[in-house]
């Protein structure tokens, strides 16, 4: 936009004189606010005599004031408290999760028992030297293990369980045969 411009733009704005607001932007470099504001300080134009806005759609000052309350919450201080309640929480979650998941032992297409997801990672974990060979002997006496109630992810438990019985099946099969 050149000078020209600007001192039109102003006139429409402000309503005074061209050379009023050719003076005021040379005054400010051509700064377009800066100018209007001079001409205010000088007295050539009447400031705004608004003390408070408001908008006409009741639908805005809602939006408006769910923005702000968002705002507020979310530049509360975080205490130690918010922290335990976000691991309480996702402690849950990981409880309920692996209550609802099973573990489940089948020979012979006859299910032979089956346990909480939780329950078996806390044997495994606990009497790691007891539930790890008692599953690897398992596999050789063709038992056959699944998770139910697993969501299909990227890689399938399932399959790589039915993968270990084959191998420990093949395994066996090569010691007999030899």
């Amino acid at each position: 936009m050149d000078n020209l411009e600007k001192v039109e733009k102003i006139r429409e704005k402000t309503g005074v004189s061209y050379e009023d607001a050719k003076v005021a932007l040379e005054a400010c470099d051509y700064d377009i606010l800066d100018a209007i504001v001079y001409l205010e300080k000088l007295g050539k134009i009447k400031a705004p005599e608004v003390t408070s806005y408001s908008t006409t759609h009741t639908e805005t000052s809602n939006d408006f004031a769910l923005a702000q309350a968002d705002y507020h919450e979310s530049c509360k201080k975080k205490t130690i408290g918010d922290g335990v309640d976000k691991v309480v929480q996702w402690c849950k979650r990981i409880i309920k999760k692996g209550m609802e998941v099973t573990f489940a032992v089948q020979k012979d297409d006859k299910k032979i028992m089956e346990i909480p997801v939780l329950i078996f990672v806390l044997l495994v974990i606990f009497l790691f030297w007891v539930t790890v060979p008692l599953l690897i002997i398992g596999l050789f006496c063709d038992f056959k293990y699944h998770f139910n109630g697993v969501d299909k992810m990227s890689v399938d438990i399932n399959e790589m369980c039915d993968k270990a019985s084959d191998a420990c099946g093949n395994i066996k099969n090569d010691i007999k045969n030899s």
